[in-house]
């Protein structure tokens, strides 16, 4: 593969294979572990493109099916690229669709050529396959995109998930001479395989060989567990390049981002800190959090965290005031919460990364499961 616009430098370790890195992207250099924000349609709900920066967040994450659906790949390069049309000052990574090949399984059909799609917004067909995800993604023109591959559910057969694997790297192929833009967008590689080992080196042992400029981990947070989840990531990292990126999609909670920091990924994504405040849950450090939607907080005049500087909090904006927000249905209660979450996973993932620099993680580590949380290997 051509050179692609990335690189990476691991900084500092801790434990078996915890790490702090440097991601440098043409339009932001993002320390690492870092979290990126969902923005599936190129926006944060209820959120300016200003207020999401403030957050600390480096990434923005867009999705192509959705992206490629309304507006359209076509319109968002007349104007000028993703960057341009939201004005997002960071860095992009756009998802190749893939995952709606297993969420929107009712509305699918795969063959080997691609997906077969019933639109979720007027019920007219499309198709996505390899070459029209790279297609639309070199459109939208984010620094990175993602290869379009098959998500098999949990549970499934062995047999389904490996012939997932192997269409997920007959596809990856089929990605690589499709972009157009490699000396612009650094395109990566998604390992599959479920649950299982074996699969996963099957997939590893393909993919790695293909010289990605980095390396997702796909097809976890589906059902399967935590176990199974710190188990999987134990067993593929290692088979994972050293001096490149490793991300691991969709995940996810608190506790699943440092855990699987501890394994070796430096970069997730999740929609859940944006989804759960839209139902007034917010998070408080280090594991607890708030709904704050229930009567109790009717008049609870303390801010949501005090040890939090999010614009919510910094502003001193009350507890009881986002509630009020929130059950009178103004949108100004999902921003305050949306922002705050945010910024609680930027702030988690810089803790992260300032303790692995000053190799005090197992001080971290502490603090933020006690007594019963894992201890570095």
């Amino acid at each position: 593969m051509s050179e692609a616009p990335l690189r990476f430098t691991v900084e500092a370790t801790a434990g078996a294979a915890a790490r702090a890195g440097r991601l440098v992207l043409p339009h932001a250099v993002v320390p690492t572990p870092t979290f990126m924000v969902v923005g599936t349609r190129a926006a944060v709900r209820a959120c300016t493109v200003d207020q999401v920066a403030s957050t600390g967040a480096g990434i923005m994450l867009g999705n192509t099916f959705h992206l490629g659906l309304k507006p359209g790949g076509e319109r968002v390069a007349a104007a000028g690229g993703l960057h341009e049309f939201s004005r997002w000052p960071r860095a992009m990574l756009t998802d190749s669709g893939g995952y709606q090949v297993f969420s929107l399984a009712e509305l699918r059909s795969i063959k080997e050529g691609g997906v077969k799609f019933r639109s979720p917004y007027d019920g007219a067909y499309m198709e996505l396959g390899p070459e029209r995800s790279i297609e639309i993604q070199n459109q939208l023109g984010a620094d990175i995109l993602m290869a379009f591959d098959e998500c098999a559910p949990h549970p499934a057969p062995k047999d389904d998930v490996a012939r997932a694997v192997d269409r997920t790297t007959r596809w990856a192929e089929r990605c690589i001479k499709a972009h157009d833009r490699p000396s612009e967008q650094a395109l990566f590689g998604i390992v599959q395989g479920g649950v299982h080992p074996d699969l996963r080196a099957r997939s590893a042992e393909a993919l790695v060989p293909m010289d990605f400029p980095g390396y997702a981990v796909g097809g976890l947070s589906v059902g399967e567990g935590p176990k199974l989840m710190d188990e999987t990531l134990a067993a593929t990292c290692p088979l994972l390049p050293q001096d490149k990126p490793r991300y691991l999609m969709g995940v996810g909670k608190p506790e699943d981002i440092v855990r699987s920091v501890l394994r070796g990924i430096d970069m997730f994504d999740c929609a859940l800190p944006t989804r759960n405040a839209r139902n007034g849950e917010v998070f408080l450090w280090p594991r607890g959090y708030l709904r704050l939607k229930h009567a109790r907080f009717t008049d609870d005049h303390s801010v949501i965290d005090p040890t939090c500087d999010c614009l919510a909090c910094g502003l001193g904006v009350q507890r009881s005031f986002v509630r009020h927000l929130l059950k009178t249905g103004e949108l100004a209660g999902l921003t305050y919460c949306s922002l705050h979450n945010l910024r609680f996973y930027q702030r988690l993932t810089a803790r992260l990364r300032r303790a692995i620099v000053a190799g005090t993680l197992d001080e971290f580590l502490f603090e933020f499961f006690g007594e019963e949380g894992p201890a570095l290997e």
